[in-house]
């Protein structure tokens, strides 16, 4: 499996908090901005709120498979930051694919029809 090309400088997810688009989901937080690459980029965060180490790690897991499943439907050219909430560990998997496949249709991700 090919790994995805993540955000990993502090500036880079303080500049996409600032100034690029959000919406919010029951499970999530989807911020993106168009970036000069060509391709996506993926930033992914989960708060000492919600849990120790295990829970944290277990939402990011979630949330990079929801995103890996559907990233060949995405648009190309994007930085996306995925914010873990709390129903990100207890939600069910389909409910969590259709609140990221939501968020996306909003903020105009989606290839095809708008």
């Amino acid at each position: 499996m090919k790994a995805a090309v993540t955000l990993k400088q502090n500036y880079e997810f303080r500049r996409l908090y600032q100034k690029g688009a959000s919406a919010v989901g029951g499970g999530m937080v989807l911020y993106c901005r168009k970036n000069r690459l060509g391709h996506n980029r993926l930033g992914l965060t989960a708060s000492v709120k919600l849990g120790g180490a295990v829970q944290r790690n277990r939402a990011r897991r979630r949330l990079r498979e929801v995103y890996r499943l559907n990233s060949p439907r995405l648009r190309q050219g994007w930085d996306m930051i995925l914010v873990a909430r709390g129903r990100t560990l207890t939600a069910p998997w389909g409910e969590l694919n259709d609140t990221f496949l939501r968020l996306c249709r909003k903020l105009g991700l989606l290839e095809g029809k708008p």
